[in-house]
């Protein structure tokens, strides 16, 4: 069974996560926790409401919006649902006209509490989307669980290397192997579980059909 996702915190003198800088990383957490604050209070909910809404403790909740932890990407679906707002606001920042050049060494990486899970998102975090673009990446044996997201979401996998199972509620277990591709409607809970014995990298794209709450 794998561990539950929780806040990945980050002292001084601890690495930061792979494929981001400590300047990156320390970006991405003030991003999340002021995105935070301005949603929740334009929701007029308190942190503990918040906290029953989605689930994440207030004192989870608090360490995010001081920017004292970044969240794992468990913690912000669950935010992100509660809020009514797609993942991506959470980490957005002001947008810039003209080509944005999203660098490798610049990345901005989510990763699962034990490090075998990672998200990468290949779009800039300037607006609210409709459609979100990200790299995945599964550690050898790795099952990654993931709770049903907003009604209307559909999920669009490619599969780059390696061979991973999906598994959705109420539907036959999928394989799919290099090159393979699936999509399916993401309202509902799931899975996705590497294979192999080596790491596995996915690219997914997230629509949102249905207009999100304001």
């Amino acid at each position: 069974m794998n561990r539950p996702l929780d806040i990945v915190d980050l002292p001084e003198g601890d690495a930061p996560e792979a494929g981001a800088s400590l300047e990156s990383t320390a970006e991405l957490s003030a991003l999340v926790g002021a995105n935070l604050r301005r949603l929740r209070t334009k929701r007029g909910h308190s942190l503990e409401r918040l906290a029953k809404l989605s689930g994440v403790s207030r004192a989870m909740l608090g360490q995010i919006e001081t920017a004292k932890s970044v969240p794992s990407i468990g913690v912000l679906w669950k935010v992100a649902l509660a809020l009514q707002v797609p993942f991506a606001t959470l980490i957005a920042s002001a947008g810039a006209s003209g080509p944005v050049v999203m660098r490798n060494k610049e990345a901005k990486v989510l990763e699962s509490s034990d490090g075998k899970f990672s998200s990468r998102a290949l779009f800039p975090f300037d607006e609210e989307r409709k459609v979100e673009f990200y790299e995945i990446r599964i550690g050898a044996g790795h099952t990654e669980t993931a709770e049903a997201h907003a009604h209307g979401t559909y999920e669009n996998l490619f599969v780059a290397k390696g061979v991973v199972e999906i598994a959705l509620a109420g539907e036959a277990t999928q394989n799919l192997s290099e090159g393979d591709a699936i999509l399916f409607k993401a309202d509902v809970d799931h899975h996705y579980k590497n294979l192999g014995t080596t790491e596995a990298v996915l690219y997914l794209v997230m629509t949102y059909t249905e207009t999100v709450g304001g």
